[in-house]
């Protein structure tokens, strides 16, 4: 009869302490290990056939936090994540946040190497210092916005050039008065920031063009929770504060297609056309942005895919295949945003809405 294996000879395989592998097998402290670590102990027990009182615990779910399922955009970003979850035999569990940075910060602290395999941020973290040091502990990928100061492995677009793709878009049409329209627009919500910098940036270039009428509305955590259409109602009531107090404009900028929803409805209620009387577009490219009765002009930012390359890259880390380039090396995929232009935009009006005698 063969000896039985011991603590020491896996401990010398995997080329650690015996009593780091008599902790790691045991599931004791794991957040004093590298995931490398804790994953080398395990398959050095595996592969010697190790069959001590300590044997590796079951692999923890793959953590998904995301603010909000109500919008398309991110429940289509995660069908991609759990697309490539479900073919590689992960599970996942789903925390959503309501962009509550508290619950965010609960979240963080509360995953850890003995219960989690793996953490994917579908936006940007809003404590980025916090997220950045769970990063270091377990396997993690953010998909958001190109950023160069986040040391996360990241999926990405860029949302400034996305910005200044639609402003070049209504320049060339020959509209000089816009309106941007968003939910809270602060340091916190990146995405819509940089939207609104690459729209300035494309205006900044024209001499003619007037300044950006940005109209916003803060929205509470509380409200993104309680109110399943707050970015519809949104919308609708910055687009009607808009008509009374901007009755120039000519075009509007929502900071997504569900704002811009709203936007279009705020149009419609007045009995204004679109793109007669005003032309209207979003970002994202949810699925009912192709209906014939919307068809919004907006930007294609390749949902699903981003998704299905969060796991990908999370599922190398997880098994140890991440860039060997040293532990200051972060991996970064980008993909290239592509503008689809649908009926919502056209040529500016002629004509000024009181000379053709509409109210608004």
């Amino acid at each position: 009869m063969s000896k039985a294996v011991t603590i020491a000879q896996v401990a010398g395989l995997a080329k650690v302490s015996s009593a780091s592998v008599s902790m790691i097998l045991n599931g004791r402290s794991l957040s004093r290990f590298s995931p490398e670590t804790v994953r080398t102990v395990r398959e050095a027990a595996d592969t010697l056939g190790y069959r001590g009182k300590h044997r590796t615990i079951e692999r923890g779910p793959v953590r998904i936090i995301c603010p909000s399922v109500m919008n398309p955009y991110y429940a289509f970003l995660l069908q991609g994540v759990q697309q490539v979850a479900s073919a590689k035999g992960y599970d996942t569990t789903l925390h959503t946040t309501y962009w509550d940075m508290a619950k965010e910060q609960r979240l963080i602290e509360s995953f850890r190497p003995e219960n989690t395999s793996g953490v994917i941020f579908v936006m940007i973290p809003q404590q980025l210092e916090l997220a950045e040091a769970l990063s270091r502990r377990l396997p993690m990928v953010a998909v958001g916005d190109r950023s160069s100061e986040m040391h996360i492995d990241t999926v990405d677009v860029s949302n400034r050039r996305a910005g200044e793709m639609m402003g070049e878009h209504l320049l060339t049409l020959g509209h000089k008065r816009v309106a941007y329209i968003s939910t809270t627009l602060d340091a916190t919500h990146s995405a819509r920031v940089l939207r609104l910098k690459g729209l300035q940036r494309a205006f900044a270039r024209e001499p003619s063009a007037e300044e950006i009428r940005v109209l916003s509305a803060e929205v509470t955590p509380q409200q993104e929770l309680e109110v399943t259409s707050i970015e519809h109602e949104v919308g609708l009531h910055l687009t009607q504060r808009c008509l009374k107090q901007f009755p120039e404009v000519t075009a509007f900028v929502a900071i997504n297609d569900m704002v811009a929803y709203g936007v279009l409805d705020a149009l419609w209620q007045r009995g204004l056309s679109v793109p007669q009387d005003y032309s209207v577009c979003g970002f994202d490219n949810i699925y009912p942005s192709r209906f014939l009765r919307i068809g919004l002009t907006t930007v294609e930012h390749s949902i699903e895919a981003l998704g299905q390359s969060a796991f990908h890259l999370l599922a190398e880390k997880i098994e140890g295949k991440e860039n060997t380039n040293g532990e200051d090396a972060f991996t970064r995929i980008e993909y290239r945003s592509r503008l689809i232009v649908r009926d919502t935009t056209g040529v500016p009006r002629k004509s000024t809405l009181v000379e053709r005698k509409v109210t608004v």
